[in-house]
């Protein structure tokens, strides 16, 4: 009998050891767990292209590419500066936190890729095209007005595309040179309430367009949120491009809404989404599809699946954000894809190349507080949970200069080093309440200084944790915990930043000898 019981008990253990087996050898959901919002896929050959929003960062709209739809790195960006203006450069008092560029549309065709964006900080669209969706260059047509959240689509009659807007879907034909709409051919309204499939209780109208032909017919993307309910997807299908339009809830779930389809060499078809996810940001969901009646069909039983039959996650270092030691060969880039400015830099006031495998931020006007400092250099979080450590030299800092690791969002964290008269402090700032407040702040007798923040997004915790070291061993907690939240007024994740700005003078510098970042959790201290 015992042995009868023994056998039964180790068949068990057997069978669920089998089973977390297999689901580590799955993908899971989120694919990204980091702010990679509005995402626009193609499929060129048995690769995929996408990208994102990025707003007020610099360079901007990435370019991520993936050979299984799971596993993904940034490749390039469409542009290195949007445009030379105080906004972007955060000048004379004038900021773009949440606007920049928006959703963009990524298309290819005929042997080009394209990406379509808008930004309201300049009231234009954008449309970039290249060959070459790696390495460029990219060439760029721009035009007012800015066409909200819209869909570039090249037809099968050789006619070009914008649909755009919200709750009323509008389409636009565009010149065969793509630098404009075309005048000749009135803007018409396709759907008058895109909206209406979720329900009569309109919280945020439909958006988000995303269109596509499959099988001679046109299907359209949108996302719309009900009052009192969830993000959801809703679905409009026409036989023509101009309509008529019958429209249904695609999938209402989670929250996961807002993106369109893809296919596989194979026949699979995926619909890419995103799920707002807190203080982390907007977070890449992947969810089946299946064709009944030429309507696809998403999700398992009408919800989002934790795992996938596709191969297993291998983790978002380095793709997506990465280490970096900050040394440099000359024939090397000055910075990894990973990496991007809070707007537009000043070129000549940070350097890999003064300093052998330092990155050096040298202030060159006074700022009054860290969201106004420029240069501020930036990588996302991770979840659900992610650590970044730094060494600093400050020994050239100047009176009023201060000089850190942060976390970027309106209600941001610092833990840094302030030089007031002669004095150095390792200083706390905590802005959680939307106000920055200085929790604590500790004499520092010598020139180098460790830094670490921790950051726990799992369950929504949105937690961050700050430590210092004097010598890389030993490791102090210091002031209380950030509770982060993710605002509109900057519409995107917390980043870590690396930072220096000055409050009193000008020619200080601070040298970061690297930037460490991996996804394990805060230490238990």
């Amino acid at each position: 009998m015992r042995n009868i019981i023994a056998f039964v008990i180790l068949t068990t253990l057997n069978c669920l050891f089998h089973s977390v087996f297999a689901q580590q050898l799955k993908a899971q959901n989120p694919i990204i767990f980091a702010d990679v919002p509005d995402m626009s896929m193609v499929r060129v050959g048995d690769l995929y292209y996408m990208s994102s929003t990025t707003m007020h960062m610099s360079p901007g709209v990435p370019i991520m590419k993936s050979s299984d739809l799971i596993n993904w790195s940034i490749v390039n960006y469409v542009y290195d500066t949007l445009a030379d203006v105080d906004e972007l450069n955060l000048k004379n008092g004038k900021q773009a936190y949440g606007q920049g560029t928006w959703a963009s549309s990524m298309r290819y065709h005929n042997g080009v890729f394209y990406v379509s964006t808008f930004a309201q900080t300049t009231g234009k669209t954008y449309i970039y095209s290249t060959k070459d969706v790696e390495k460029g260059p990219w060439k760029v047509k721009a035009f007012k007005p800015g066409f909200h959240d819209h869909s570039l689509f090249f037809d099968d009659d050789g006619k070009v595309y914008m649909v755009y807007g919200g709750g009323k879907i509008r389409l636009v034909e565009m010149k065969p040179d793509l630098s404009g709409p075309d005048p000749a051919v009135p803007e018409r309204i396709i759907i008058e309430n895109a909206s209406l499939p979720s329900g009569e209780k309109i919280g945020l109208p439909a958006e988000g367009s995303q269109l596509f032909k499959v099988k001679g017919k046109y299907y359209l993307f949108n996302i719309t949120w009900p009052r009192g309910g969830m993000r959801t997807v809703v679905i409009h299908r026409a036989d023509k491009i101009t309509g008529p339009y019958e429209g249904k809830i695609g999938l209402q779930d989670l929250g996961v809404a807002q993106g369109g389809l893809i296919d596989m060499p194979n026949g699979d078809w995926y619909a890419y989404l995103f799920r707002d996810f807190g203080a982390v940001g907007r977070i890449p969901y992947l969810v089946p599809v299946k064709w009944q009646n030429e309507w696809p069909i998403l999700g398992i039983d009408g919800k989002v699946p934790d795992t996938l039959d596709l191969p297993a996650d291998k983790g978002l270092i380095p793709g997506i954000v990465a280490s970096d030691e900050f040394n440099r060969k000359p024939s090397e880039a000055d910075l990894p894809l990973v990496w991007q400015w809070n707007h537009n830099p000043d070129a000549r006031l940070w350097s890999l190349r003064k300093r052998k495998g330092h990155l050096r931020l040298t202030n060159g006007r006074l700022d009054h507080d860290f969201l106004s400092a420029r240069n501020t250099l930036t990588q996302r979080t991770t979840g659900p949970f992610s650590t970044a450590v730094t060494l600093l030299d400050v020994s050239k800092l100047k009176d009023g200069d201060f000089a850190g690791l942060g976390l970027l969002q309106k209600k941001y964290g610092l833990i840094g080093v302030r030089v007031e008269g002669g004095d150095k402090y390792i200083v706390i700032i905590d802005a959680g309440t939307g106000e920055p407040i200085e929790n604590e702040r500790i004499p520092l007798k010598q020139n180098t200084i460790y830094f670490s923040v921790h950051c726990d997004f799992s369950q929504r915790r949105d937690l961050a944790s700050f430590r210092y070291s004097l010598d890389g061993k030993h490791w102090k907690k210091i002031g209380s915990s950030l509770k982060m939240a993710y605002t509109i007024p900057h519409f995107m994740g917390y980043r870590f930043a690396l930072f220096n700005y000055a409050e009193k003078q000008t020619g200080g510098y601070a040298d970061f000898d690297y930037f460490h970042i991996s996804d394990q959790p805060a230490p238990a201290n």
